[in-house]
């Protein structure tokens, strides 16, 4: 807040909008009371699993996986770490919750559409239990139907020449990033800077999806960059232009350089194993990501800027959000819940075989079903439970912060 107070206003003013954009911008919050929650679903092993850590029903969308797939999956990786697999659930469900008040639905019809989630959730797991190589399953244009499958169509109906144009612009029968807006020029000191954190992220890519071009990865042009969401606010980033496999200008990448944020579960978690398996929180991001998402973007990487940690990732234009203001009746949001909780057990029991991580070495679906039990009845109940409890606490929460930012009740951060 001290570094940035105006980008801290940004986001406090986005986060007073609504409780549901406040309740995406107060991870912190959720886990502190996380930490004051006992968890009957969480043993020796379902305490040390991969979690997402900021699962809510807008993280959710397209992304061309490394396999050249058009795929419907969780996204935004910011917050993963190990932890328990019930808080990703548990955030899901509050957040469902969030959004079924502001559409104005029933209690009756949130657990309904609660207990979606959750049933497919339990059984996506048992099918990982019962084919434990099966790394096969994704939400695909072939497979998908209603909202799900027209995000995908619409994604697929963008191109990399309607990007690079929305953001770049030729100069001298070139391409160079546009400046101004939230985008901004280098001095020569903090260019060089970047382009040496550049050169050492290239050496955080597998091998196996490393480019051979020649010209494959030489930087064109970088510029500094604003603006990348709530959770985002005031952390450094850089927009890289780079050459595509060859030298044609419709083939050039896109990439962002973020800072990593210090994941908000890692807080209320005390591990001494996994805090010292990140060499810094872009390599926790990357190696979180590549363990909860199969055949991950082929420019994801790491590096340092200063020896702060920064992650690496493609800006695709094939990255589509779902739009839940265009789903807005309980039998329209049923066969996406399903989908969404199929997909949430994707993550806690499948890898990316780049997958670097060791730190968690057991059978993560046998454990979760172990957890579970055979009560899957009750162990929906409980976290519906919990999901409409929290959602309402949420609301309060949001009232609060917002009477507390405009009588400027924060030091750092003025409403005005």
């Amino acid at each position: 807040m001290k570094a940035d107070p105006d980008a801290f206003r940004t986001k406090f003013r986005k986060m007073a909008s609504d409780p549901f954009a406040f309740y995406r911008g107060s991870a912190c919050l959720f886990y502190a009371d996380m930490a004051d929650l006992k968890d009957k679903y969480a043993d020796d092993r379902t305490s040390k699993i991969w979690i997402h850590g900021d699962l809510h029903a807008e993280n959710f969308g397209t992304y061309m996986n490394s396999e050249g797939i058009l795929v419907f999956d969780v996204n935004d990786f910011d917050e993963a770490y190990v932890g328990h697999f019930s808080w990703d659930l548990r955030r899901f469900l509050a957040s469902l919750a969030l959004m079924g008040w502001q559409k104005a639905l029933p209690d009756d019809k949130v657990r309904e559409l609660s207990a979606t989630y959750l049933k497919a959730y339990v059984d996506q797991v048992g099918h990982y239990v019962d084919e434990p190589h099966d790394h096969a399953y994704a939400l695909r244009l072939d497979n998908t139907h209603g909202a799900i499958h027209e995000v995908l169509r619409a994604a697929r109906m963008a191109t990399r020449v309607e990007l690079l144009e929305s953001v770049t612009e030729i100069v001298d029968f070139d391409r160079r990033l546009r400046r101004g807006g939230t985008s901004r020029e280098l001095s020569k000191t903090e260019r060089k800077k970047v382009e040496r954190a550049y050169k050492r992220y290239l050496t955080s890519i597998p091998a196996a999806k490393r480019e051979q071009h020649d010209v494959f990865y030489d930087v064109k042009d970088i510029v500094g960059k604003k603006g990348f969401g709530i959770g985002s606010a005031g952390l450094p980033a850089y927009t890289i232009l780079i050459e595509g496999y060859n030298q044609a200008l419709e083939n050039d990448v896109l990439l962002t350089m973020k800072q990593g944020n210090i994941a908000a579960a890692s807080r209320v978690l005390q591990n001494s194993e996994v805090e010292a398996f990140f060499e810094h929180e872009g390599h926790r991001t990357v190696v979180s990501q590549r363990a909860l998402q199969v055949h991950t973007d082929s420019f994801l990487g790491h590096t340092t800027v200063d020896g702060v940690g920064f992650v690496v990732s493609e800006m695709s234009p094939y990255e589509a959000d779902l739009d839940w203001g265009e789903i807005t009746e309980p039998d329209e949001m049923a066969p996406v819940l399903d989908s969404l909780g199929r997909a949430t057990a994707k993550i806690h029991c499948v890898s990316d075989d780049d997958s670097e991580e060791s730190l968690v070495d057991f059978s993560t679906e046998h454990a979760i079903a172990d957890a579970i039990g055979d009560d899957v009845a009750a162990f929906v109940e409980d976290l519906v439970d919990f999901g409409l409890g929290y959602a309402i606490k949420a609301r309060k929460d949001h009232a609060s912060f917002v009477d507390a930012f405009r009588s400027g009740a924060f030091d750092l951060v003025s409403a005005t």
